[in-house]
C-alpha cells in the first residue's frame, strides 16, 4: 500500500505530517510514501474534487489516505493530521515531537519549492508547442479525410505535434462534434488537441498553417457568375481581418477546394496586405493528379512514374496542362535504360490526336468530377503540399502552385497563377529557368487575362465585363 500526503503547500500541519510519513518510510521497508502539495489559491476546489470523486468528507489540510496498488479502486481515507498521527502510534509506536516553530519554517520552505515546481513545469509546457491548425468550411469530407493524414506524422514529422482547430457556421456545429469525437478515438499520439469552433471573430488564434476549404456551389441558373466571384471575395473579406489580427506573424495559408481557388488566395492576400505574399499558395495537385493517372492508363504504366506534369493558370477553372517538360520513370517500353534516367513523355505518347481529343477535354471535366469525389484527392493534396513546405519536394521534380505573381514567365503580377515551383528549405521559389515556346506563351497570356477580369469582378472595380460561364476553361 502507499500513504497519499496532500496539502497546502503552505501548510504546517502537512509539513509536520509529511516529515514524520518520511521517517516511516525511511525505517519500514514496506511503507511507501507519495506526497502531492497544492498552491493556497487552488487547495479548496482540489480537495473538493477530490472528495467528490472518492465520496469523503474532509475540510481541511492535510488529507492522508492509503492507496491498494494490488486490489484497485478508490483509495482508504485516514484522515488529517491528527488522523495520521493516532494511525502511526498506533500501528508503528511513532509519533511526532515536531515544534510550531519548525513547522512554519519548513511549511515556508515547502511554498517555495513548490513554485519553483510550478516555475519549471510551467517552462517545459512552453517548449512544447505544438503547430496550430485552422481549416475552415470544416464540415466538408475533405477535411475528414484530411485530418488523419495530419494527425499520422507523415506530413510534418514524427517529432511534431499539431493542435487542429475546426471552423464552421453553427449550422455545422453536430458535425464538427462529431468529427472531434471521431479523431479523439483515434488516440493519435501526435494529435495533440482538436476542437471545433462556430464563433468567427474567435478564428485563427496564433495559427501557424490555415486551410482554406470554403466553396460556393455553382448554379448559374439561380445567379451569375460575377454574383458567385463577389460571394466568395466577401468570404475572404471576413478573413483576411482576422487572420492578421489573430494567427502568427509567419502564418502558412492553403487555398484549396473545388472551387476559385487561385481566387481565395489573391483576396486573402489583397484583403490582408499584412500577409506575406510568399506565404499563401493554392493547391494545383489534385489536377495535376489526375492528368498522370489518365497518362499512365494510356501508357499502362504506374502513375508515380509520370513526372512534371504542369498545370498553368488558373487552378479550378481556366488552366492549361502542359506535357512538353513531363517525363516517364520505369516506363515498360522498347527502348530499355536505367531506372533513374527518365523518358519525354511527348516521345512515348506520339497520338498527337488522343492528346486533343480525349486527354484535354477530360482535363476540362474535372472541376465537375471533383464535386462528386468523397475527398481522398484534395485531402492527399493538401498533406502532400505541406509536407512539401516544411521538408522540401523531390530534388529535380517540378510541382504545380498557385503563387501571387512577380512577373515570371511575362504573367502579369498581382495575380495568383499556377506555375511550376520546387520546396526546399520551408521556402518554395519558381523554376523560372524552364523554356516555355511561344504557343505556350501565348496561351499563359489568355489566362492570365482570365484572371485579371475575376480579380477586378470581385473588388468591384468595373460594371460590365465579357459574359463568364461554365464555357470558360481553356484549353
Amino acid at each position: 500500500a502507499v500513504a497519499v500526503f496532500t496539502g497546502k503547500a503552505d501548510c504546517p500541519y502537512y509539513a509536520k505530517a509529511e516529515l514524520l510519513a518520511d521517517y516511516l518510510q525511511a525505517n519500514l521497508p514496506d511503507f511507501r510514501v507519495h506526497k502531492i502539495t497544492q498552491h493556497p489559491d487552488n487547495w479548496e476546489q482540489w480537495l473538493d474534487d477530490i472528495c467528490k470523486r472518492n465520496g469523503w468528507k474532509h475540510t481541511e489540510s492535510p488529507i492522508v489516505w492509503r492507496e491498494l496498488l494490488d486490489r484497485g479502486g478508490k483509495g482508504l481515507l485516514l484522515g488529517g493530521v491528527n488522523d495520521f498521527l493516532e494511525y502511526a502510534q498506533r500501528y508503528y509506536g511513532v509519533t511526532s515531537m515536531m515544534l510550531s516553530e519548525e513547522m512554519l519554517d519548513i511549511a515556508e520552505e515547502n511554498l517555495q519549492a513548490h513554485i519553483e515546481i510550478e516555475k519549471e513545469e510551467e517552462e517545459i509546457k512552453s517548449l512544447i508547442k505544438p503547430l496550430q491548425i485552422w481549416i475552415t468550411s470544416a464540415s466538408v469530407r475533405t477535411c475528414y479525410q484530411l485530418i488523419p493524414l495530419l494527425a499520422s506524422g507523415e506530413v510534418f514529422g514524427m517529432n511534431t505535434e499539431i493542435s487542429i482547430h475546426l471552423l464552421d457556421t453553427e449550422q455545422f456545429k453536430e458535425i464538427l462534434c462529431g468529427i472531434v469525437m471521431e479523431a479523439e478515438d483515434l488516440a493519435f499520439p501526435l494529435l495533440h488537441s482538436i476542437s471545433e469552433h462556430t464563433e468567427i471573430d474567435e478564428a485563427f488564434v496564433q495559427a501557424d498553417i490555415i486551410i482554406v476549404l470554403d466553396d460556393v456551389l455553382l448554379n448559374l441558373e439561380v445567379q451569375s457568375f460575377e454574383n458567385y466571384i463577389r460571394e466568395v471575395s466577401e468570404i475572404c473579406q471576413t478573413y483576411a481581418p482576422l487572420i492578421e489580427k489573430n494567427a502568427k506573424s509567419g502564418v502558412r495559408v492553403i487555398s484549396s477546394g473545388q472551387t476559385f481557388v487561385n481566387l481565395k488566395a489573391m483576396m486573402i492576400l489583397t484583403y490582408g496586405p499584412s500577409i506575406k505574399p510568399e506565404n499563401v499558395i493554392a493547391v494545383a495537385t489534385p489536377w495535376e493528379s489526375a492528368a498522370k493517372a489518365m497518362l499512365a492508363r494510356k501508357l499502362h504504366m504506374n502513375a508515380g512514374g509520370v513526372k512534371d506534369v504542369i498545370v498553368w493558370g488558373d487552378i479550378s477553372s481556366c488552366n492549361y496542362v502542359d506535357l512538353s517538360h513531363a517525363k516517364l520513370y520505369g516506363y515498360d517500353g522498347a527502348i530499355w535504360g536505367p531506372a533513374n534516367v527518365p523518358r519525354p513523355l511527348l516521345d512515348v505518347i506520339y497520338d498527337s490526336e488522343w492528346i486533343r481529343s480525349e486527354f484535354l477535354p477530360a482535363q476540362r471535366s474535372l472541376s465537375s468530377q471533383f464535386c462528386h469525389c468523397i475527398g481522398m484527392l484534395p485531402a492527399h493534396a493538401i498533406a502532400t503540399m505541406l509536407k512539401y513546405w516544411y521538408h522540401g519536394s523531390p530534388p529535380g521534380e517540378i510541382i504545380s502552385v498557385g503563387i501571387f505573381t512577380e512577373g515570371q514567365f511575362c504573367i502579369p503580377e498581382g495575380i495568383v497563377f499556377s506555375m511550376p515551383v520546387r520546396f526546399q528549405n520551408g521556402n518554395w521559389e519558381v523554376i523560372t529557368e524552364l523554356e516555355i515556346d511561344e504557343t505556350t506563351q501565348e496561351v499563359l497570356g489568355r489566362l492570365a487575362h482570365e484572371l485579371i477580369q475575376e480579380k477586378l469582378v470581385a473588388l468591384k472595380e468595373i460594371e460590365e465585363i465579357q459574359p463568364y460561364g461554365a464555357d470558360k476553361i481553356c484549353s
